[in-house]
């Protein structure tokens, strides 16, 4: 059984969120992937693209939710900005050894990545939900997007100049170059660097937001009607606003984080609805068992990830790694290899499943 203290339909939510992120991180094989599980290559969105400012959204509800039921408790604010700072310190601590696991060369780990993005994203809001009002918040979201938008309008880039909203040539590239240097994802681009963290922000702020809407006292049918609308006014906002400034999670744009957001809303209204309003639980079981223990299933479902494509099978020419034998003899024997590559991720997202709910029955909740 969950802890009393956990919302049903958020941990519905945010066990979709990783069951996804966990589909399309593995696929059986990259080369064949139906193009709704892959990102937009630039410009544009897909469903996949949602998964991380998901995320990203649902961590700016949890502080909003934690940090004043805290406070409210007789908890001071610097123990609370303490536990925040802790939090976020050992989230990013998990995502760089990730990143270098299991040969940790000092001179090319990548320092930036999802874990780490969350990091930011939590301390950033941890102290501002902390220290400051909702109407705040609401003003460092727009700060924070239109102050990002101008920085990439009007920072001239040497040897490109201003306003360059490609991979070559933009200032989020400059940035991280010139910070990061080689600890970046690639040699010439990380997708979670430095200064598109600073809009990542405002998607987190935008969860915080929120839930300090739906705390108060209303109806389901309220909650979930008022969530809709939000959702589709931010929404339209995206959608004007990326004429100027296109929806691009690469770079994390202005953009993206309304467009993003509004989806989010939109699902957290159709899962409260479903749950508290009608009643429909039962479907959503797995995707608690997922959401009462997103960490600890991510941060494992990378490592076994990870290892499995670094143990070999056999020995000379036909050597292969571990994950390779299991696609060619268990998935691509029966099927074409888009859809075993599918059931591959598929079948990968039900063991994960079976881990969490394993943890979810024994009453292992692991927590930062």
């Amino acid at each position: 059984m969950p802890p009393p203290d956990r919302i049903r339909s958020l941990d519905a939510f945010r066990g979709l969120t990783v069951a996804g992120m966990i589909l399309v991180n593995n696929p059986g094989s990259w080369g064949a992937i139906y193009p709704p599980l892959e990102h937009a290559t630039w410009n544009g969105w897909t469903p996949t693209d949602l998964i991380f400012p998901f995320f990203v959204f649902i961590m700016g509800i949890s502080a909003a939710l934690v940090i004043p039921r805290r406070l409210d408790g007789g908890m001071s604010k610097a123990m609370v900005s303490r536990q925040v700072v802790v939090r976020a310190t050992l989230l990013f601590l998990i995502g760089l050894a990730l990143n270098g696991f299991p040969h940790y060369d000092l001179a090319t780990i990548r320092v930036m990545g999802v874990l780490q993005r969350l990091a930011v994203c939590y301390l950033a809001t941890g102290l501002l939900v902390t220290f400051t009002s909702p109407r705040a918040w609401r003003y460092w979201v727009a700060a924070l997007l239109l102050g990002y938008w101008l920085a990439l309008l009007i920072v001239p880039v040497p040897g490109y100049g201003a306003g360059v909203l490609a991979l070559d040539g933009g200032l989020p590239q400059y940035v991280d170059a010139a910070l990061l240097g080689a600890h970046r994802w690639l040699p010439n681009w990380d997708p979670e660097g430095i200064l598109s963290t600073f809009p990542a922000v405002a998607s987190c702020l935008l969860g915080a937001l929120t839930w300090r809407w739906l705390r108060e006292e209303r109806s389901v049918a309220e909650r979930a009607l008022g969530l809709m609308l939000g959702g589709d006014a931010l929404l339209l906002l995206g959608c004007a606003w990326s004429w100027v400034f296109p929806i691009n999670k690469n770079l994390w744009s202005s953009s993206y984080v309304l467009w993003t957001a509004g989806m989010a809303m939109l699902v957290l209204a159709a899962l409260m609805w479903m749950m508290d309003g009608l009643g429909k639980v039962r479907w959503a079981r797995p995707l608690e068992h997922y959401g009462a223990n997103a960490l600890a299933v991510f941060v494992l479902s990378g490592l076994i990830g990870r290892l499995i494509t670094l143990i070999q099978v056999g020995s000379g020419t036909p050597a292969t790694t571990l994950k390779g034998w299991l696609f060619n003899n268990f998935f691509l024997s029966w099927a074409s290899e888009v859809n075993a590559s599918l059931a591959f991720a598929v079948v990968v997202v039900l063991l994960f499943w079976g881990v969490a709910w394993g943890m979810y029955r024994k009453g292992w909740f692991v927590r930062l």
